[in-house]
């Protein structure tokens, strides 16, 4: 008996070994996101990129047509303006979003914060409204004849501003309604981050007289530099595709001087039918935007080199 408890039951001539319970789980759960990995980007992508080299209008039948559309494409000067108009959007609203989620994760996870619980919900409000819902919300906040903003100019005794038919501010009105809604998750994510650094850090930088800014620059910003790369990649690669929020607040406004890319791509192909060329404009984009998560990748090898 004092055997059989140090070298556990022994095991019957002929029987089957156990098999390790719950071996089957991570296979089925894997199968299940290749399949939907599969159904919902492999597949359209595989449409897409046939469609792109036929003339193919969305109903009956298509004829190849090889590399017309992309020729008709970089030809196209109303594609280069959509394109030049979202690089500017993903420029001048990627950087404001980092600094604002930065800046209030920071100031939730300080030591002096009050009511840290409270101001996450309300920061992370603009999170739970639909990007339509947002874009309507701030094209109303800033109409040029019945918006709050332009009510709050005039009453200052100023005259009011064209928000809407002038093309940059329509596009700043775009840029900042993009802060406002993009600061909530990535600021989730930085929050995350900053908890995980250690307090040691901190407390040995004071000892050696570090103001708050010195311990921020050199030991905040390398201590969340991954995250900071992954809130920058992900930022861009939403900005180049924002198309909900646009489109309820400005629709590309005024006229067609700020139409996204995704804008030009659902104009047309479901406005013009022209699904062919609307492929070739898709695949172009998924170009440019692999080509943007590859040098923020190699940029970021570069620096942890």
């Amino acid at each position: 008996m004092a055997d059989e408890r140090r070298t556990g039951p022994r095991k019957r001539p002929g029987a089957a070994p156990r098999r390790p319970r719950y071996r089957s789980a991570p296979l089925v759960l894997a199968g299940l996101n290749i399949v939907l990995f599969g159904v919902f980007f492999v597949w359209p992508g595989s449409l897409g990129l046939i469609y792109s080299f036929t003339d193919y209008t969305g109903i009956g039948t298509y004829d190849f047509i090889g590399l017309a559309n992309y020729e008709k494409l970089f030809g196209d000067p109303t594609f280069y303006q959509a394109l030049v108009r979202s690089l500017l959007y993903t420029v001048l609203s990627v950087p404001l979003v980092y600094v604002m989620s930065l800046t209030v994760a920071s100031l939730l996870v300080s030591k002096y914060a009050k009511g840290g619980s409270v101001a996450k919900i309300v920061f992370f409000f603009p999170w739970l409204i639909s990007p339509i819902v947002a874009g309507v919300v701030w094209r109303w906040m800033f109409g040029e004849s019945f918006g709050f903003v332009n009510y709050v100019v005039t009453e200052l005794g100023n005259d009011p501003l064209a928000w809407q038919t002038n093309a940059d501010l329509a596009l700043m009105v775009v840029v900042m309604a993009a802060t406002w809604g993009g600061t909530a998750f990535n600021m989730l994510i930085f929050i995350a981050a900053l908890k995980n650094v250690p307090r040691a850090y901190y407390e040995a930088a004071e000892i050696d007289g570090a103001n708050a800014w010195q311990r921020f620059r050199h030991i905040t910003l390398p201590s969340i530099a991954p995250t900071s790369f992954l809130v920058v990649l992900l930022s861009s690669l939403g900005a180049m595709k924002e198309f909900a929020m646009v489109q309820a607040l400005n629709g590309g406004g005024p006229g067609t001087s700020n139409v996204m890319l995704t804008q030009y791509i659902y104009e047309t192909g479901f406005k013009r039918a022209d699904v062919g060329y609307a492929s070739a404009v898709s695949m172009v984009l998924m170009v440019i935007l692999l080509s943007i998560a590859l040098l923020q990748m190699w940029v970021n090898r570069r620096r942890a080199e």
